[in-house]
């Protein structure tokens, strides 16, 4: 089972209150809080989706340009230790960090996806 949808290019999480009973979620990777529910699983489909219209809408309306999630830029933390052994890692094959860590990320993700 999957915890997560997709449209329009905006991931949105799927979380279950047992307390009430309903579905519900929002949008990840904006600042901006887009919230949506529902009592069944075509419920939340459809109130995501318009949670999402009705954002980029607003966007529009307001002349604001709509966050983009996932752009591709994020800081990581890691030990001095490890950040050393990655640019002299890097450096040794003549690459960037920045090729080193998206390439070490693509095959772990690759690898766990295979489990």
């Amino acid at each position: 089972m999957n915890n997560t949808m997709e449209y329009k290019g905006y991931i949105g999480s799927v979380e279950f209150s047992e307390a009430d009973s309903i579905f519900h979620g929002k949008v990840q990777g904006i600042r901006a809080l887009i919230s949506y529910e529902g009592t069944n699983g075509k419920e939340l489909v459809e109130d995501f989706h318009s949670a999402v219209d009705d954002y980029l809408i607003l966007c529009k309306k307001e002349n604001i340009e709509p966050e983009k999630a996932y752009k591709g830029s994020f800081n990581v933390r890691i030990s001095p230790e490890l950040h050393k052994k990655a640019v002299v890692y890097a450096y040794s094959q003549q690459v960037s960090l920045n090729k080193v860590m998206e390439d070490a990320l693509n095959s772990y993700i690759v690898a766990k996806e295979n489990n």
